[in-house]
């Protein structure tokens, strides 16, 4: 969403819609015909190449290289590290908008196993500012400071779990404040990499 020419971070775009707008207009389905939109999301955040990134950390030590090295966060065709950071409801919930989604599946909640606190960026400061939304100028964004709060990490292998309930409270409590703060409700959640490491919660 943040890539997409009209709603993400421009100057650092693509050159197309990549919205669920953007699917209809390039599938040639009327948009009457979609029922449910679902967004697809990380269980921290990524970004290849420049744009603003609040929650961006360091890749040279701390939580940034031990995501970077746990996720394998490399491109697939240059190997360029990808730029790694904390969760950020912000994004998400203006992606939620701006799509207009149904469900989320979140990706990748294994990588976070072992850490002893997790952070959730839930709004933004700026110069003595506010924001609870994606600001509209890219300069206030540019130097937003991302505002935190900080949940109780797991450190049980997860990547065996089959089913919701069999995830650490802690992963579950996680899970669920990605849910509160979104609005939108968490249909996957994957805790690998393989097809059958996806917990189906709520898609029939």
């Amino acid at each position: 969403t943040m890539l997409d020419i009209d709603h993400g971070t421009y100057p650092f775009v693509t050159s197309s819609n990549c919205t669920a707008g953007g699917a209809v207009t390039g599938s040639g389905v009327g948009p009457t015909n979609i029922d449910r939109v679902l967004g697809v999301a990380k269980a921290y955040l990524t970004r290849v190449g420049s744009g603003p990134f609040p929650t961006e950390l360091s890749l040279d030590e701390g939580v940034g290289k031990f995501l970077l090295e746990t996720g394998h966060e490399y491109g697939v065709t240059t190997g360029r590290e990808r730029r790694c950071g904390w969760y950020d409801a912000v994004v998400v919930k203006y992606a939620a908008q701006v799509n207009g989604l149904t469900d989320l599946a979140i990706t990748k909640l294994d990588v976070l196993t072992g850490l002893d606190t997790i952070k959730v960026c839930t709004a933004y400061e700026c110069d003595g500012v506010e924001y609870t939304t994606v600001p509209e100028h890219r300069s206030v964004f540019d130097h937003a400071k991302p505002k935190y709060v900080e949940v109780p990490g797991w450190k049980e292998d997860i990547t065996g779990c089959r089913s919701f309930d069999e995830l650490p409270k802690a992963a579950q409590d996680y899970i669920e404040l990605i849910e509160k703060l979104s609005g939108v409700k968490v249909s996957f959640v994957a805790v690998g990499p393989d097809r059958e490491q996806t917990i189906n919660r709520f898609w029939k």
